[in-house]
């Protein structure tokens, strides 16, 4: 049974037509263990692909599969990492838990930018990110439910796609609870960089940039 309608379908073909002229890879980990939505995660992962000729879908085991996860930075499942080019390289864009409800927009826009390779991001942004020196990580927690998430996980993941120093994640945050508790999330978004610095709502992208200083100078 497929998961999206007719007429969702048909708009995410038109607008992977618009944006895709290289391959894209969608690594797809999932796991045995605790891990409820993996089955259907793989099933939506799956029917993306079937969409557009450029995309493609390989499937690994959480567990099984413990050497590429590790190359990946893959710790949890349901996992997403999308890779671009006949290389299929690694640009640090990674979506854990199923992508639904509002969360489908932060995976097609993925998509869409590394297959187009292209990103948009302000000058200053570029500035900071040209003169980045160490590597960082942006944890994104949203929810289905959150219209205001994908402004959040679309930024930090054009982030890592502009810099080879930035590992963005973002997270739906009731599929890891743990992680949840862990960091405090209230409510969502809330990015957390480098476990140093929180950002509450979908700030603008000149605050983000100021609170990826902010963590430099706390490291």
């Amino acid at each position: 049974m497929a998961l999206l309608h007719d007429k969702d379908r048909k708009i995410v073909r038109e607008q992977l037509e618009e944006g895709l002229k290289r391959p894209v890879t969608m690594a797809f980990f999932s796991s045995k263990e605790n891990c409820e939505l993996c089955d259907v995660t793989g099933e939506l992962v799956e029917e993306v692909a079937g969409l557009h000729p450029l995309l493609r879908v390989e499937t690994y085991d959480l567990q099984a599969d413990a050497a590429r996860a590790a190359e990946l930075g893959v710790d949890k499942a349901p996992a997403i990492v999308i890779l671009g080019g006949e290389a299929a390289q690694d640009y640090g864009v990674r979506f854990y838990g199923i992508p639904s409800g509002y969360e489908f927009v932060t995976l097609l826009e993925a998509l869409r930018m590394v297959g187009s390779d292209t990103v948009e991001l302000q000058p200053a942004t570029r500035s900071f990110l040209n003169e980045l020196k160490q590597p960082m990580h942006l944890q994104v927690f949203v929810t289905p439910g959150c219209p205001y998430c994908p402004r959040a996980g679309v930024l930090a993941h054009r982030l890592a796609y502009a810099s080879p120093l930035i590992t963005a994640d973002v997270v739906e945050v009731t599929e890891f609870p743990d992680l949840g508790e862990r960091y405090e999330v209230m409510g969502v978004p809330r990015t957390v960089i480098d476990d140093v610095v929180h950002i509450e709502g979908a700030a603008p992208e000149s605050m983000v940039v100021g609170k990826l200083r902010e963590a430099l100078m706390a490291a």
